[in-house]
């Protein structure tokens, strides 16, 4: 908890359209904006903000940035110990590819073994906040087991839809949590169909990605904590697994946070944005390279990397703002460039990471091969989840 003489409350002003910038009332339930369509996001009075020097002391996990979070009252906080996971330095694959400096956030060891945690502890918190009678969610795999863990410690009500193929570890541990798993043939764009159906009363709140204001909120916390684990030195570039989307709109919504509040100075050098995406499923590096005008027709494909099947997200053109604003890029990498990055992090660091996480790997080899990257500048990947409930994808493929 904080300390008891630590009164930290919510800065949280008003909610804003993320196209058309019009204001929308906070502490009520919102979904995407009635102007626009566009996902809504949270705006604070930064002016109000303390000094990064109150950090030290605090809990550690994602609720130290309690003012630059959402939740009003944290007698509704659901919280399973979120947040503030290790940055790891990477020696020996360093040391293998000419890397001056290689590091990784793991977030494997947040509680459900994944980076989704966040989202859904600020979610589910915010359900409580603003009186859900339960929360509903297609996802593809991670997602629907952080909001079963979270509804179960809050009390409410958890269905969770998730594709008929996603690996049974993830299918098991919502049900051990008492969630309601609904199985849908196809991509999470069918289940987000079949979450409309269920929920036509609107009696559940949605939390599908970036359809209400709350998740970003508590993923962007990994921007504060890289910053704060940095010693306020950011990286030269982040690589990020962008299926949804709204990790790397959340890091970059926090980068520019801690600009406005001065915990980093305005004239920082803020990081180079990496999005990377599967070859079986890559809308944003098809829009990017203007194979296609945007993703509403897109078509993937499952990948191993369950997380990143998202063919049509609906945060694409604020992906496409990171990108263009940090002068980033995307890219896709193959299922078995993944299972190549896999071996290499346990072989290599003793790190059996995600699918995801590996593929950012091998974004990394693939943009120093072209010079888009260079060996002297500072890298800092981010592994999304732990690789034991992806065992039904990459069960037996450990040879090279």
């Amino acid at each position: 908890m904080l300390f008891a003489t630590d009164t930290a409350t919510s800065l949280l002003s008003q909610l804003e359209c993320s196209r058309c910038h019009a204001p929308y009332e906070a502490g009520v339930p919102h979904t995407v904006s009635a102007c626009c369509a566009a996902p809504l996001l949270a705006r604070y009075a930064l002016e109000a903000a303390p000094p990064r020097s109150v950090l030290p002391g605090r809990e550690a996990t994602m609720w130290r940035y309690r003012e630059l979070l959402p939740l009003h009252d944290d007698a509704h906080r659901v919280s399973l110990g979120e947040g503030m996971t290790p940055i790891l330095t990477l020696d020996n694959l360093a040391a293998r590819y000419g890397l001056r400096s290689l590091r990784l956030k793991d977030e494997g060891q947040n509680p459900t073994g994944s980076f989704k945690a966040r989202g859904l502890s600020m979610a589910v918190s915010m359900a409580r906040e603003l009186g859900a009678a339960g929360c509903i969610i297609p996802t593809a795999g991670n997602a629907g087991v952080a909001m079963a863990a979270y509804c179960a410690k809050a009390g409410l009500p958890a269905t969770v839809v998730m594709p008929r193929h996603t690996p049974v570890a993830f299918q098991e541990e919502c049900r051990w949590y008492g969630a309601d798993v609904q199985l849908v043939d196809g991509l999470i764009n069918d289940c987000a169909a079949r979450v409309r159906e269920l929920n036509a009363a609107g009696q559940l709140l949605d939390v599908s990605t970036l359809k209400e204001p709350y998740r970003i909120e508590g993923k962007k916390t990994m921007g504060y904590e890289l910053a704060e684990q940095g010693g306020w030195h950011l990286p030269d570039v982040i690589l990020y697994p962008a299926g949804g989307g709204t990790g790397l709109i959340g890091i970059w919504k926090a980068l520019r946070e801690m600009q406005a509040i001065g915990w980093l100075p305005a004239e920082a050098r803020l990081p180079r944005m990496v999005a990377v995406q599967a070859e079986n499923c890559c809308p944003l590096v098809a829009t990017l390279a203007g194979r296609q005008p945007n993703c509403q027709q897109y078509q993937g494909r499952p990948t191993i990397a369950n997380g990143l099947a998202v063919p049509r997200p609906l945060g694409e053109a604020l992906m496409l703002q990171v990108l263009a604003e940090s002068s980033g890029t995307a890219l896709a990498i193959g299922d078995e460039d993944m299972l190549t990055g896999m071996r290499e992090l346990a072989r290599l660091e003793g790190l059996f990471v995600a699918p995801e996480g590996a593929a950012v790997w091998m974004a990394a080899r693939q943009l120093l091969a072209t010079g888009w990257l260079r060996p002297d500048e500072e890298l800092l990947l981010l592994n999304t989840g732990s690789a034991q409930k992806y065992l039904d994808n990459v069960l037996g493929r450990y040879a090279q």
